[in-house]
């Protein structure tokens, strides 16, 4: 993800998968902030599965951490990262 920073992203995130549990952590601006966070928070589970990360150029939607990826379904059982405008979808 730090190798990805020169593109001027601006925001990252993490989505972990440990014991049947999506675990994610979010963060807007640099990559090393996201790092700092996951120190801060102690974000480092002792069994992971799997994982997905994303660093994001925001194009739309201003660089906050809400908007930063993953994103979580709304049953949590699902972490997606998109490179795009998703814009057929309907906010409940």
């Amino acid at each position: 993800m730090k190798r990805l920073e020169y593109r001027g992203y601006d925001s990252a995130g993490v989505a972990l998968l440990s014991d049947n549990k999506i675990l994610v952590l979010k963060s807007a601006g640099k990559v090393a902030q996201l790092v700092e966070r996951a120190q801060t928070v102690r974000f480092f589970p002792s069994v992971c599965q799997t994982g997905i990360a994303h660093t994001r150029w925001a194009t739309h939607g201003l660089p906050t951490e809400i908007n930063a990826h993953p994103h979580l379904d709304g049953s949590k059982k699902f972490a997606v990262v998109h490179n795009g405008i998703i814009d057929n979808f309907s906010r409940p």
